[in-house]
């Protein structure tokens, strides 16, 4: 059994029971809803879960504060996916659709593809059957067929891991929906860890990708910053998820090279026709301990005194309006159609978006002046180019008005920031 389907819980902040008690219902509410376990199986597994949180050692534990940048930990931990799975299903799809998610965020009122722009999805372990998975979902929502190539810079691994190959195919699926005829280059690490995740990275880069998106995160740490150069190359925008247990900030969503997204609950009618969102309970977000205050942020050291915030932006997250997604390698004995969320989902269609402000710029963004311009679209016309979710929270913070540390600047109205990136000087 995958370690993180227990480790979800642990504790964003010792100081917060509330967040504790949070974070044991939403996985309680995973084990409710979609799978048919037993009641007694479903007790016996909340125990274990608990015990298991308790026991963990201190230096494990994530620490976030709403006043002080706490460091959270002096080493680096492996990395771990941030999907959050609803429901099963081998009926057919279940959760939102591509052509829904594309109507509620604008992208099906515009004509760029992504056509002649490669996204690189970088995710550890890989998954046996993505190639045939993404033709099934092309071909069950009626997306162009694209080139997909795989790419192992470490190695083939030696293991199938059930959990990241569920991710692998929501990554890849899903940034093919929002730009279906983008290229998509498969970068598996053999491994989670830093070391391997960071190779893949760097491999993208040196292939031609203008897009990087990193589904992925680990609890900060003291010495991050100087991972930060892997984000830093001319030509290429990075982006990552904010994390799926709410506040508190997580690398590499924190580095301010990378574009974070956080995670919303989106409420559309059958059409796909947007009614309204609010922040996602489980949306990281929160100041970095460790990166500083950047230039596009300075708007809002009121809020974050020196220290990067994040995220940035946010999309879709919560399972209950989760997306369909396509993947026949067993997780927990299922395969075939999920209904998923976490911010897994949002950072390969904000890749997937930005994709699209490649083709119509004419001239490749790199990270640094893609979130740039991003804050700078929330300054010029906000309600124009975003959405503003001004409720919810993810237990330490809460969304307001303008940017906040549970969905960032908002989520994204397509149809007027593609326009936007068009117009900009090339």
């Amino acid at each position: 059994m995958p370690k993180y389907l227990f480790y979800n819980i642990v504790i964003i902040s010792s100081h917060y029971l509330y967040t504790l008690i949070q974070a044991v219902m939403q996985l309680y509410g995973y084990f409710k809803g979609g799978f048919n376990l037993n009641k007694s199986l479903k007790t016996l597994l909340l125990f274990g879960l608990i015990l298991g949180t308790a026991l963990l050692p201190t230096n494990t534990l994530v620490y976030a504060s709403t006043t002080s940048n706490t460091a959270k930990t002096n080493t680096i931990g492996n990395a771990e996916p941030l999907l959050k799975v609803n429901k099963a299903s081998a009926l057919g799809p279940i959760g939102y659709t591509p052509s829904q998610i594309r109507m509620a965020y604008g992208l099906n009122q515009v004509s760029a593809t992504g056509e002649r722009e490669t996204i690189a999805i970088v995710d550890a372990y890989g998954s046996p059957t993505i190639k045939s998975d993404l033709v099934a979902f092309s071909n069950q929502f009626g997306l162009t067929q694209t080139k997909l190539s795989v790419a192992y810079p470490t190695g083939k691994p030696n293991i199938i891991d059930s959990g990241w190959a569920l991710e692998t195919s929501i990554d890849v699926e899903w940034a093919h929906a929002i730009a279906p005829k983008a290229n998509i280059l498969l970068c598996v690490a053999k491994s989670n860890s830093y070391t391997d995740l960071l190779t893949a990275i760097d491999y993208a880069t040196s292939h031609g990708v203008q897009v990087v998106s990193n589904s992925w995160s680990s609890p900060e740490f003291s010495y991050e910053s100087s991972y930060d150069s892997h984000f830093q190359h001319p030509g290429v925008v990075y982006l990552a998820s904010s994390d799926d247990v709410g506040s508190g900030a997580q690398y590499p969503a924190s580095s301010p090279y990378v574009l974070s997204v956080g995670g919303t609950t989106l409420n559309i009618d059958s059409n796909g026709t947007y009614e309204s969102e609010t922040g996602w309970y489980g949306s990281g977000g929160g100041i970095s301990y460790s990166e500083l205050l950047p230039s596009y942020q300075k708007n809002l050291a009121y809020m974050l005194g020196n220290y990067r915030g994040d995220p940035d932006v946010s999309w879709d997250a919560d399972p209950a309006t989760g997306a369909a997604v396509y993947d026949t390698t067993p997780y927990w004995n299922y395969s075939g159609w999920f209904q998923v969320g976490g911010t897994s989902l949002g950072a390969p269609s904000w890749a997937g978006l930005i994709a699209l402000f490649d083709q119509v710029h004419k001239n490749p963004l790199s990270s640094f002046d893609a979130i740039s311009k991003l804050y700078n679209a929330s300054n010029l016309a906000y309600s124009t180019d975003f959405n503003d979710i001004i409720t919810g929270n993810n237990g330490a913070f809460s969304c307001l008005p303008g940017y906040d540390l549970v969905t960032g600047i908002g989520s994204p109205k397509a149809n007027a920031l593609i326009p936007y990136f068009s117009r900009l000087k090339r």
